[in-house]
């Protein structure tokens, strides 16, 4: 059993449900310490300060604002600790929304939220009653002296609380997309066609366990090696070369007859990796598909 990290209770109108704070994500990183090449001794980083190169107590650090080069505004603890958020143990539901009206790039961390002790059966009349509406509840709550906003929603019987960016926090899409603009016009309709092909003969249900984090594995591996003394040598990259908008639709061709295990008549050098990683992607989608039917 996870231990919780927080403990509160849901207010919705007049009923509070109990509840305690779980996060729902185990993060595996591999991390590296700094050391010194010629003897592998450890590196410390200490608190020093630009005038002198003084190392600085951090009872002795308070926190400026720079509001122009070099000259800053000092805040004290004193004064941060008078505007700390009022620190209640409620999450307070707002609003109840769809869940398709929501963003994903507003969604921050999630957690899962159990109930407390004595609060089984109000929390499963939530958690039905919200399965039941198809509806996620907007609500506010203060976390390590932070106020959040937070979706919540049930999954699987339990509920879920993913913390939330404000609205002044996303960067509008418009500010990338006004500089955007297609070198040679618009795309033709036999391209789109072709490109909508690729993406169909691409779908598939969402299956997370399909996906690996390739890159951590083969960094601990690496490891392994070089711990049993093995030289490693490393090997030569080669960064793939954008499709050029004359290639568009050669590209395209040999994406999908490679999806569908044709041949092509002619492979063009700038599209060789493309078709390569598409290949491997309709392999693996295909077995996926096979263990699904075998499955059933």
């Amino acid at each position: 059993m996870p231990r919780a990290i927080w403990s509160g209770s849901i207010s919705f109108g007049l009923l509070n449900v109990p509840v305690k704070l779980y996060s729902a994500v185990a993060k595996k990183s591999v991390s590296f310490r700094e050391l010194r090449e010629s003897d592998s001794s450890r590196i410390r980083h200490k608190r020093v300060a630009e005038a002198d190169g003084e190392e600085v107590a951090y009872d002795d650090i308070v926190k400026g604002y720079e509001i122009a080069p070099e000259q800053y505004v000092v805040i004290t603890r004193d004064e941060l600790e008078e505007l700390d958020p009022k620190k209640t143990r409620a999450i307070e539901i707002l609003d109840f929304v769809d869940l398709d009206e929501i963003d994903p790039i507003y969604f921050d961390h999630p957690y899962y939220l159990g109930p407390d002790k004595g609060a089984e059966k109000a929390y499963a009349l939530l958690v039905k009653a919200m399965e039941d509406a198809h509806k996620v509840a907007i609500a506010r709550f203060v976390l390590r002296n932070k106020e959040n906003l937070a979706a919540l929603r049930p999954m699987n019987g339990v509920l879920t609380l993913a913390t939330m960016r404000f609205a002044d926090e996303v960067v509008s899409a418009e500010e990338i997309s006004d500089g955007i603009e297609a070198e040679d016009g618009k795309p033709t309709k036999k391209e789109l066609d072709m490109a909508k092909a690729l993406i169909d003969s691409l779908a598939g249900e969402f299956d997370a366990s399909q996906y690996r984090d390739e890159y951590r594995d083969q960094v601990l591996a690496l490891i392994e090696r070089k711990a049993k003394g093995e030289k490693v040598v490393a090997a030569a990259s080669e960064e793939p070369a954008p499709t050029k908008a004359p290639d568009l639709m050669a590209a395209l061709e040999e994406s999908l007859a490679a999806v569908k295990g044709e041949e092509t008549k002619a492979t063009k050098p700038a599209s060789k990796s493309s078709s390569k990683s598409t290949k491997s992607r309709s392999t693996s989608k295909s077995r996926s598909r096979s263990k699904a039917k075998a499955g059933k």
